[in-house]
């Protein structure tokens, strides 16, 4: 005789076909009374009498400073760096930027000048301080004797814009250090005028061009002079006054020594 589970087990598929179901989902049958297998505990490092379970090996993490410091040093002439630095891969602002912004004035001068970043006209032309704040920084060199077409040569903390102008990140700036490190070594300036808040920390690891700017200090074992960046005399023209001072201290600094 069959049994009632049978008759209501019977009823159910029958409500499931009348449902729509036609099929089974899985592949093969599966036991769910079946008692799972036992795992194996792992064994303690200290047991006696047994071997400690070796751990899995971590995955060093990628360190773009390191790469970038490396490609830096192999750079033996400025050529050299600049093929260095576009084919660094692994700076994001790369990706965004037309063009690479090295450097631009005569290699070997005496004076080195240090920007930030460059902007739109900087991007577009592949040359640093080429737009507003590069004419006015020009008409500063030019009242102490200085062009870039002569005896200046400049570049920049990024060699590449950031989106929309933004302020350089730290992250950024520690990527590009090596770069430039390498830059000045080579460049082999006596002097180096360092403008704008960014440059600054890069070099002098300060920030407050408003306090630092006019003292002399040293940076890659070079006299090193903060000064205010042309783009912010644009914004305060009042702030020419302090300018006009260190560009007369650059002067008596360039013909004392």
């Amino acid at each position: 005789m069959e049994s009632a589970e049978y008759h209501s087990t019977l009823a159910a598929l029958a409500w499931q076909i009348e449902l729509g179901a036609d099929e089974c989902i899985a592949d093969t049958p599966v036991d769910r009374y079946a008692v799972p297998a036992a795992v194996a505990k792992p064994v303690a490092p200290d047991s006696p009498g047994k071997a400690a379970v070796a751990p899995m090996p971590v995955q060093d993490r990628f360190d773009p400073v390191a790469v970038a410091q490396e490609a830096a040093d192999a750079a033996q002439t400025l050529d050299e760096l600049r093929t260095a630095l576009g084919a660094f891969q692994h700076c994001e602002l790369k990706r965004g930027a037309r063009n690479l912004v090295f450097s631009d004035g005569v290699a070997g001068a005496r004076v080195m000048i240090v920007g930030e970043a460059p902007g739109r006209d900087e991007d577009m032309q592949g040359k640093p301080f080429v737009g507003r704040a590069g004419q006015l920084l020009d008409k500063m060199l030019a009242a102490i004797g200085l062009s870039r077409g002569e005896n200046v040569y400049i570049t920049n903390v990024l060699p590449w814009r950031p989106p929309q102008n933004r302020d350089p990140k730290p992250e950024e700036i520690a990527m590009m250090q090596p770069f430039l490190n390498r830059h000045i070594a080579l460049a082999a300036p006596d002097v180096l005028m360092v403008m704008g808040n960014h440059s600054c920390q890069a070099l002098l690891g300060k920030r407050g061009i408003t306090r630092l700017r006019g003292d002399w200090t040293q940076a890659q074992g070079r006299q090193a002079l903060p000064m205010f960046h042309p783009a912010y005399l644009l914004r305060n023209p009042a702030a020419k006054r302090e300018a006009w001072a260190d560009l007369l201290s650059l002067q008596a600094r360039l013909r004392d020594g």
